[in-house]
């Protein structure tokens, strides 16, 4: 059965208060941490955000770009750094918010990359972190 006008309305408000309540809050980062995907996710943003992105994401950042200035680098802040800049920047297509708001977030995955050097752990904290987001976001 299809949602009726009211119903559709009823959402858009309620989308609107929530938007206005977080926004007062925290007024650029909650609008760079909830983008529309994630105030009422579809299934395959769920697939897509809890799955791909974040096995894809970390293969090539962390296997691929940090594991590789790790080898060439006594230090592991610069290629911890970099890596979460490079983090940050493929999430510029959602902005300039989007792309500061996940830069903590991607250093916190490079130095869980540079204690472990697993790529699988960072994917699986990466899926968590998008997971709480997803939650708080459409609360």
């Amino acid at each position: 059965m299809l949602p009726g006008p009211e119903s559709t309305v009823r959402q858009d408000t309620q989308l609107a208060a929530r938007r206005t309540l977080t926004s007062s809050i925290l007024p650029w980062t909650w609008t760079a941490a909830c983008g529309a995907h994630l105030y009422a996710p579809s299934a395959w943003d769920g697939v897509r955000l809890l799955l791909l992105s974040p096995l894809l994401e970390e293969t090539v950042v962390r296997a691929g770009l940090q594991e590789w200035l790790m080898r060439r680098s006594s230090a592991a802040v610069w290629p911890a750094l970099a890596s979460a800049a490079a983090f940050s920047l493929l999430h510029l297509g959602s902005g300039w918010q989007a792309a500061l708001a996940v830069l903590a977030p991607g250093l916190v995955l490079a130095m869980l990359y540079a204690r472990t050097r697993s790529w699988r752990w960072c994917a699986l904290a990466h899926s968590g972190m998008n997971a709480f987001a997803i939650s708080v976001c459409s609360f």
